[in-house]
């Protein structure tokens, strides 16, 4: 006789929480894998987060890990250390109703057990409390006697004091009151997953569920992407979301398509002009600011690196710490020679960083950025640490001139699509100075690279390699703005 019941899918938390953003992601990664979208971000996030927890479980040195892939053999585990003497447990392991679940640390307590979930996010979010909720539930289920949930998260406080001193990074919440509701709820939730994993796939219409909590993979799936290169939808309007959803919602997929009088400001109107011409703005006030400034002028721009976990003494949490800059030095009119610090990624780099930086942009003439709030709050925070040197870097802020805010309030190319970012900008003014053939390519790839050559395993090609990207990408970057002024100097 064929046996023509429905396959039994296991269950774990991560699907029955995939369940509760879509029930159609959750079937999608169960029956068509295929079809995911690889994101190397989540790898580097996956990273980070296995790196916090390890260093949770460090802060208790009597505990001991219930390792191993095999999941039936870790419950087995499990019972057999809560059978001896409470100590701490890291990867507690237990499954009720076919739900298999795995908590971060079990804490003894005076009467059975705190569950502590680590996240190395700043905060309690609130798709946490449906990920507790789940492992509370389940551990109940098993019979194992909890005094509290809680979340341990990153202080954002935390001042690193060096020599491998973590015992405050972590702030512990009690949730258990924020869940108490959630946990009756979760015998539908093991339904709904079963019954969504047994049936056909979900015709469910893409919507906020796309993107919250997390970004879904299957996007492309659901959402198949037209590349029309003249597209000009009314959500480029800058600042202008409630304007965009009105015009959408009346029919208006193009904005060159919409009447004039539908634009609500200036700046719109200007965006509007553009498009619908396909030629360029430029209002003549952007040369007249920059021709007024005096030579010498600097060119500069910073990257940074936020470890979740300080890796210097004196850092915080996820603290931009300065570790490259790049300075183009324009004596005359074309005249120019370039500079560059880039740490050696061994050492604390903020230091020779600053030493540096106020040797290259001496003591006067202007200092061209591209959104100073960003340069001048990293320069601020290394006055505050270095006092000796603050005198010099707030000389060197007060000469700070952003080209941002000329760009945004004086010029627009249709290309540039509602963005101002420099990315956007420089295409329309200077296409030979492209990004695309860099093998760092914007501020995230730095991060990436600059944390290889950190790494004690990057063979020594490999950091030269990384080294020479780096440099030559945040040239690129203070090439760019030199081009940017000068086209807006030339051209008005």
């Amino acid at each position: 006789m064929t046996n023509t019941q429905p396959k039994r899918h296991g269950l774990s938390k991560s699907r029955l929480l995939l369940q509760r953003q879509c029930p159609k992601r959750l079937w999608l990664k169960v029956h068509r894998p295929e079809l995911e979208e690889i994101d190397e971000g989540n790898q580097e996030r996956f990273a980070i987060g296995t790196y916090v927890g390890e260093l949770a479980q460090q802060q208790y040195p009597d505990g001991v890990l219930i390792d191993g892939e095999d999941l039936w053999q870790a419950v087995a585990d499990t019972h057999t250390v809560l059978a001896e003497e409470p100590r701490p447990i890291f990867e507690a392991t237990f499954q009720s109703h076919g739900l298999l679940i795995r908590a971060d640390l079990l804490l003894p307590d005076t009467t059975g057990y705190r569950m502590v979930e680590v996240k190395s996010s700043t905060s309690v979010k609130d798709y946490y409390l449906d990920d507790a909720a789940i492992q509370s539930w389940v551990a109940q289920q098993a019979n194992l006697p909890l005094t509290s949930v809680e979340i341990a998260h990153i202080d954002n406080t935390f001042v690193y004091p060096g020599d491998g001193d973590y015992q405050e990074l972590f702030h512990y919440a009690d949730i258990s009151e924020q869940i108490a509701g959630l946990t009756a709820e979760i015998p539908e939730w093991i339904n709904a997953a079963r019954a969504t994993l047994s049936a056909s796939e979900p015709c469910i219409a893409p919507g906020a569920q796309c993107n919250q909590p997390f970004n879904c993979p299957f996007t492309d799936y659901c959402s198949p992407r037209v590349e029309i290169k003249d597209a000009f939808p009314p959500e480029i309007l800058p600042y202008g979301g409630t304007l965009a959803a009105t015009l959408r919602a009346e029919g208006y997929t193009d904005l060159r398509d919409v009447p004039e009088e539908r634009m609500e400001n200036w700046k719109h109107k200007r965006v509007w002009r553009a498009t619908k011409s396909g030629q360029a703005e430029l209002s003549p006030e952007a040369g007249k600011q920059i021709a007024a400034l005096p030579y010498p002028r600097y060119y500069i721009d910073f990257e940074t690196i936020n470890p979740a976990v300080p890796v210097w003494a004196g850092t915080r949490p996820y603290m931009q710490v300065p570790f490259q800059w790049s300075c183009h030095i324009e004596t005359a009119k074309g005249v120019m020679t370039q500079c560059a610090f880039l740490a050696d990624g061994q050492s604390d780099p903020r230091r020779p960083f600053t030493e540096s930086l106020i040797n290259a942009v001496a003591t006067d003439g202007p200092v061209f950025v591209y959104n100073a709030p960003f340069e001048r709050s990293r320069m601020q925070e290394l006055a505050d640490y270095y006092p000796d040197l603050a005198p010099a870097l707030h000389a060197a802020i007060d000469r700070l001139v952003d080209l941002l805010p000329i760009a945004r309030e004086h010029y627009y190319h249709p290309d540039m699509r509602g963005s101002w970012s420099i990315k956007a900008v420089l295409p329309t003014i200077a296409p030979d100075l492209a990004y695309d053939n860099l093998e760092v390519a914007h501020g995230g790839m730095a991060q990436d690279a600059f944390s290889e050559i950190m790494q004690p395993g990057t063979l020594p090609e490999r950091r030269q390699q990384l080294h020479a990207a780096l440099l030559l990408y945040c040239e690129r970057d203070t090439l760019a703005m030199v081009r940017i002024a000068h086209y807006f100097e030339d051209n008005t």
